[in-house]
C-alpha cells in the first residue's frame, strides 16, 4: 500500500515554527502539484477499464440558501433572473421588438458564489505559511489586483484517477461522526482493512464522515465538523502516497481544530507542504450504501483563471475487475 517515502516528501524551501513550504519536484513552473501524476498513460488505463453499468453522481445541487462558508464574510450562493419572458417584452432590454419577444419568449439568469461553495476543488494557492505558498509563490510577486497569477484553476486538468472511499462513519457504526470528531490514521487503516479496500500510491482518497446525512441543514452541516486530523493527512500523503484527498464535509478537516493555536492546519499542510489538492462537499451516500468503495473518479473543474478553487462536477464509475 505504501510507496517509497522519499517520493512523497518534498524538499523544503521554507521552514519556520514547525511548518514548511515545499519546492515542487516537478520544477519551478509547476502549478498543480501531485495532479502531475495524471498523465495520458494513467488516464488511458483508467478510461480503458470503465464499467459503465452504474454511474454515481458525487455532487450536490447549488441553490439559494444552501450551506456555504460565510463565517469570514464570503458571499452566499445567490441566483436571480436577469431576463423574464414578460419583462423582456416590457423593458425592451433584449434589443428586439415586443412582437418578436412575445413569439420568442426569453429568460436568463445570473449567479454569484464563493468559489469554495458546493462540491468544489481547492487549488494550491488557497493556503500557505507565513505568506509563502507552494513552490515559493508569494503575494509580492504573484498576486495581482484581482486574482493570483499562479496556481489558478485554469491550470488544473480533468481529474481522472482511481479513487477509494474510506467510510469512517460506517466503520464506527454511525450514520454521522460526532461533532468535532478527529479522524486518526488508525481509523483510516481500519476502515480500509474492514472494507477490503486496496489503497495504491497516486490514488484519490475520499473520506466519508456521514456529514451529508444532515445536508442541507445549514447549521448542522457546517457547525463543529468532524474530519481528518493533521496526523491522518500526513499518513495519507506521505506514507500511502495519495494524490489528493476529498470528503463529504465542507472542510475535510476537523473544525474547529482541537488546538486553538491552529487555523485549518490540514489545508495549509496539504497545499504548501504536500502539493495536494482538496475536494469538499462530496455526496458519498450512494457509493457507501452500495459498498462501492473503489472506482474511477472523473471530475471537471472550471477554468477560473487565478481562482483559489473551482466548482467541480464529479462522477464515480466502477472499474472492471
Amino acid at each position: 500500500m505504501c510507496g517509497n517515502l522519499d517520493e512523497f516528501v518534498f524538499e523544503p524551501l521554507l521552514e519556520r515554527d514547525g511548518v514548511k513550504v515545499s519546492r515542487s519536484p516537478w520544477g519551478p513552473d509547476d502549478q498543480i502539484g501531485r495532479l502531475n501524476w495524471i498523465t495520458p498513460e494513467a488516464t488511458a488505463a483508467i478510461l480503458g477499464n470503465l464499467d459503465g453499468g452504474h454511474v454515481f453522481d458525487l455532487s450536490v445541487d447549488f441553490f439559494k440558501g444552501m450551506p456555504s462558508w460565510v463565517a469570514a464574510g464570503d458571499p452566499v450562493y445567490d441566483i436571480w433572473m436577469t431576463h423574464t419572458p414578460d419583462g423582456s417584452v416590457i423593458d425592451g432590454l433584449a434589443g428586439a421588438p415586443p412582437h418578436l419577444l412575445e413569439k420568442y419568449s426569453y429568460a436568463g439568469d445570473a449567479i454569484q458564489m464563493y468559489v469554495h461553495c458546493g462540491t468544489h476543488l481547492d487549488t494550491l494557492n488557497h493556503f500557505g505559511h507565513f505568506g509563502t505558498f507552494w513552490n515559493g509563490w508569494n503575494q509580492k510577486e504573484h498576486l495581482g489586483s484581482r486574482h493570483w497569477l499562479v496556481g489558478g484553476a485554469e491550470h488544473f486538468p480533468p481529474i481522472i484517477a482511481r479513487a477509494v472511499v474510506l467510510d469512517v462513519a460506517g466503520l464506527l457504526g454511525v450514520d454521522c461522526l460526532e461533532p468535532c470528531h478527529e479522524i486518526t490514521p488508525g481509523e483510516l487503516q481500519r476502515a480500509a482493512k474492514e472494507q477490503g479496500v486496496q489503497m495504491r500510491p497516486r490514488d484519490l482518497v475520499l473520506v466519508n464522515t456521514g456529514r451529508m446525512t444532515v445536508w442541507p441543514d445549514v447549521h448542522d452541516y457546517i457547525t463543529d465538523q468532524p474530519g481528518i486530523g493533521l496526523d491522518a493527512a500526513r499518513w495519507l500523503l506521505e506514507e500511502a502516497g495519495a494524490m489528493a484527498i476529498g470528503s463529504d464535509s465542507l472542510s475535510l478537516e476537523v473544525v474547529p481544530n482541537p488546538d486553538p493555536e491552529k487555523f485549518l492546519p490540514v489545508h495549509a499542510y496539504m497545499f504548501a507542504t504536500a502539493g495536494a489538492s482538496i475536494i469538499e462537499v462530496l455526496d458519498l451516500r450512494e457509493v457507501c450504501a452500495e459498498k462501492q468503495y473503489e472506482f474511477a473518479f472523473l471530475g471537471f473543474p472550471l477554468k477560473l483563471r487565478g481562482a483559489t478553487g473551482s466548482p467541480l462536477r464529479p462522477i464515480a464509475v466502477p472499474l472492471r475487475s
